[in-house]
């Protein structure tokens, strides 16, 4: 049974816009579409009462918010198969619970809440943080449209223990996909304690940094691009913090992909400082691709 691409949608344009994205990453892999607005109206107004008093205002509005994102995923792919429900639950449970049996989940950076998109909306960011399928938050404001991109670039950061990782995988079938280049990008960093005021020894600290990450790179990218031997693959180290190195790079992408590991004791992903910066200021959308225990 292939797993739907699933879009959150809330009547926002933001969430639009994720209807878009969503109708193309489904089309991209012959799955269906889902779209789901969770809402609360049952909870508060009960189900009896609902029946005996006729369709609450929420309710109405509810049908309302789903026609509408189902009309725009019809637009965009008219052959897609493409199904709905309003659920009634809060946003964050009711998407994480639908991460469970779906292959991607779709978000828009901000809801009806949001002023701006300079920030992530708190509704993105904790299902991002506890999905346990990869997540795409729709940050940026150049393109936004998964086929074709508007850079034909996919940029994968590659972080200490990316060997076999899903994120490396994922980057790769994603840039398989759109027929785009894929940037991995693995930043470096040479302690200040390291440094030496020789002039003859200047570089050498930094060049064993260098060199340890570019092997770290190798060895998380050699198995999957064997795999994919269709994908251009452009290896690159970087100099900097990986979260400055990945914003910088993200300016001329189509979507940055980035890992998240689970920890013991806690209640599905816990973001890092990397995957938690890049989300709240990516200038592309950002893939967050839970790593399995």
């Amino acid at each position: 049974m292939d797993l739907p691409v699933v879009v959150g949608v809330d009547g926002s344009e933001p969430g639009l816009r994720a209807v878009d994205w969503a109708a193309d990453e489904a089309a991209l892999r012959g799955v269906p579409l889902r779209l789901v607005y969770a809402s609360l109206w049952e909870r508060y107004e009960g189900a009896a009462l609902a029946q005996e008093l006729g369709r609450t205002s929420e309710q109405i509005l509810a049908d309302k918010i789903v026609d509408a994102a189902v009309r725009r995923a019809h637009r965009r792919r008219p052959d897609l198969k493409v199904e709905a429900e309003v659920v009634p639950d809060g946003p964050v449970p009711a998407l994480v619970t639908e991460a469970r049996r779906a292959s991607l989940l779709v978000l828009g950076a901000r809801g009806r809440g949001g002023i701006a998109e300079l920030l992530l909306g708190s509704v993105s960011l904790a299902v991002a943080a506890h999905a346990h399928c990869p997540v795409i938050v729709l940050r940026g404001s150049h393109d936004l449209r998964a086929q074709p991109g508007a850079q034909g670039r996919v940029l994968l950061g590659v972080g200490e223990e990316a060997r076999s990782s899903a994120a490396v995988r994922f980057a790769f079938q994603e840039a398989e996909r759109r027929s785009a280049v894929l940037e991995a990008v693995r930043a470096w960093r040479c302690p200040g304690h390291e440094t030496t005021e020789h002039p003859l020894l200047a570089g050498g600290p930094a060049r064993m940094h260098e060199q340890r990450a570019a092997e770290t790179l190798e060895a998380a990218l050699n198995e999957v691009a064997a795999e994919h031997p269709s994908v251009q693959l452009h290896r690159r180290t970087a100099e900097g913090t990986a979260r400055r190195v990945l914003l910088d790079a993200s300016v001329t992408a189509d979507l940055l992909v980035v890992g998240a590991r689970r920890q013991s004791g806690f209640f599905g992903l816990q973001l890092g400082r990397v995957a938690h910066t890049v989300l709240h200021h990516s200038a592309c959308p950002v893939a967050v691709v839970p790593q399995p225990a």
